[in-house]
């Protein structure tokens, strides 16, 4: 398997799916010769053509609404919102039409080719307006997949998937990772499930669930933790809606305890979801409350970033006070 940082694995899968399908269009603000603004598309119109491989005007919802015309024509529509923060113009246009697009015709026609890429999350001292994690704001819509990669493989493998999927999928890309992350990744076509979590270290005494850039702070928290005999199980969510209820029930059931960790501000963040549906399910086997280590309830801020962002030492806190209860 090839060395790649998870730009280069996602650019992977984007070649493998432009030459699947001749008439995949890959589209957004500044995607064509420059690359993206990360350079995750970079190469690809160079050797599919300025027809399949084009920058858009700077309108989010236009892109979007683009994308819902292409994908109900039947074309793999892949549109890339240039950071997160910037996806709520589209906000209408995914919601409204790109969720209900199946439901409201009867079945009769669907958008299930539209796969919207964007990168999302801190940890690039990019403020306010490039720093945020929306993702719970789209977990309350039926008709659309969340998908959330932590690693190089896991990207390519999830974005195949989610490329494939007959439902609109929002593939949300941990940018802080990008170059930071470097695995073994095929350089050929391969699929991981979505809406299924995967359990990254088994243990007995706790918990720990996150999803993206977040895994990597949960996993040096268990760290902490083991070095004070607390043995933690570790899942990555991967798939927020989906998400995988029975894989991280089964877990609880077994340690009797939980912490869940995301880098949105805590309230209604998606950890919420969780936490409510976990008590239900595991009230009996649960040994303390449930524990939330996210972010706060402020705009992202710049100079605090450190700060405001869930780190190790929180998540670490958030495990004794769980195991102390």
């Amino acid at each position: 398997m090839a060395k790649m940082n998870m730009l280069h694995a996602i650019n992977s899968a984007l070649d493998i799916t432009m030459a699947e399908h001749p008439q995949t269009c890959i589209f957004g603000e500044d995607v064509g010769y420059f690359g993206g603004v990360f350079r995750a598309t970079s190469g690809l119109q160079e050797k599919y053509g300025k027809h399949r491989v084009f920058n858009t005007p700077l309108t989010e919802q236009g892109i979007l609404g683009f994308a819902n015309g292409l994908a109900a024509f039947g074309a793999p529509a892949l549109a890339e919102i240039q950071f997160a923060d910037y996806i709520f113009p589209a906000f209408d246009q995914i919601v409204n039409e790109s969720a209900k697009f199946r439901y409201r015709s009867g079945n009769e026609f669907d958008v299930g080719n539209l796969t919207i890429r964007t990168p999302y999350g801190g940890g690039i001292a990019g403020g306010l307006y490039h720093s945020q994690s929306p993702e719970a704001y789209f977990a309350h819509t039926p008709g659309l997949k969340i998908v959330v990669p932590r690693n190089p493989y896991q990207a390519k493998g999830l974005l195949r998937a989610a490329i494939k999927d007959d439902n609109p999928v929002i593939f949300f890309e941990p940018k802080r990772l990008y170059r930071a992350s470097v695995g073994e990744v095929p350089e050929e076509d391969y699929s991981i499930e979505l809406g299924k979590a995967e359990v990254i270290k088994e243990g007995t005494d706790i918990t720990l669930l996150a999803w993206g850039a977040q895994m990597e702070i949960i996993e040096q928290a268990a760290q902490k933790a083991e070095e004070a005999g607390i043995s933690c199980e570790i899942i990555d969510l991967r798939s927020i809606l989906p998400w995988d209820m029975d894989t991280v029930a089964k877990s609880v059931v077994k340690t009797g305890r939980l912490v869940v960790s995301h880098e949105a501000p805590i309230t209604n963040g998606f950890g919420a979801e969780i936490a409510a549906t976990i008590q239900k399910e595991c009230f009996l086997h649960l040994e303390s409350p449930i524990e939330r280590v996210c972010g706060l309830d402020t705009p992202y801020p710049l100079a605090l970033e450190k700060e405001y962002v869930p780190d190790a030492l929180k998540v670490f806190a958030a495990i004794k006070r769980s195991m102390e209860f």
